[in-house]
This record gives C-alpha cells, structure tokens and sequence, in this order.
C-alpha cells in the first residue's frame, strides 16, 4: 500500500493542572474567541449547528481546510470529535481525547488525531502531518493546553513535558 494512503494515526500525551469537566469546558466553547484556544478554528470558519447538554454539531476550520464535526463528551473519560465532512477529511478522521485522574489532583491528556485524506489535498496534508507536519500539531496541541490552563489556573501554570508519537496498527505511546 503506498504510503500517502495510509490514515495517520497522532498521538499526544500531557499531564495538566486542570480537571476533565474544565479541559471540556474549554474544548467544547464555542464562542467568538475560540482561535484563541485553538488556531485551526478561525473565528469565520465556526458555525454551530447544533449545541446540546453532551454532544454538538460544529463547522470549524481555517486557510482554506474546514470539517463538521460532531462532539460527544456523554463518556465522562473521553471526547470524540467524528469528521462528519470536510473538504479534504474523510474516512475515520477525527480526535479523541481520554482523560485519566491521577492521584496528584493532575490529569492526564492522551489525544488521538486521525486524518484519513479523501481527496488528493487531503492524502498530500495526512502524509505531511504523518512526517515533517507533526511539529505544526505538537505546537498546537501545546497552545490549547496552555490556554485552557491559563483559564483555568490563572498565574499558576505549570511547564509539563509533551510526548508525541505518531502510531500504526494501534500501538500506545509509552
């Protein structure tokens, strides 16, 4: 199988300060500032379409890439994030997130980012987000956690350590 059509499978991992309900919050608010915890989502991209007590219908997207996703935060250990459409995901696209307390009063983060391309922009984007392009989400990734620690921690945010992998077959970062 040649290698652009492979779907790339992201992993981060992140312990932070803040708890799941307030990461959620964070994830899920879908205000006017919402580029400010997450640069992929430009303010003229978001629309929501549907917003309920544990799950949403939401557009976002930037430079030209845009997907609907649909939310669901229903399991209080995990997010889904289900590429619903898009203009270059398809396929098993999406984001999960599992949250796991630790004894500390920290939680834990793991994310899992798949971007399965279905069209030829999006093959060419999934295979530099497999290779040169992890950086571009590590970056990312670390922003949002900043952000939503900020606001939830004011003054008292902690530099972690962030353990990226990109994963084949279902095998775990370490």
């Amino acid at each position: 199988m040649c290698i652009i059509n492979e779907p790339p499978e992201i992993h981060f991992h992140r312990n932070i300060t803040s708890t799941r309900e307030q990461f959620v919050a964070g994830l899920t608010d879908f205000g006017p500032r919402r580029s400010k915890v997450f640069g992929n989502s430009a303010d003229d991209y978001l629309k929501v379409h549907y917003l309920g007590r544990s799950e949403a219908d939401v557009t976002e997207g930037s430079l030209g890439i845009w997907e609907r996703l649909y939310y669901d935060w229903s399991d209080s250990n995990q997010v889904v994030l289900t590429t619903i459409d898009s203009n270059v995901w398809g396929g098993a696209s999406g984001h999960t997130y599992t949250f796991t307390r630790q004894h500390n009063g920290t939680t834990d983060v793991d994310v899992v980012i798949v971007r399965e391309g279905k069209n030829f922009k999006g093959q060419v984007l999934g295979f530099v987000l497999r290779t040169v392009g992890r950086g571009v989400l590590e970056k990312a990734f670390e922003k949002s956690l900043q952000a939503i620690e900020a606001r939830n921690n004011p003054g008292n945010f902690t530099d972690c350590q962030i353990e990226l992998c990109v994963v084949n077959n279902a095998e775990r970062c370490s």
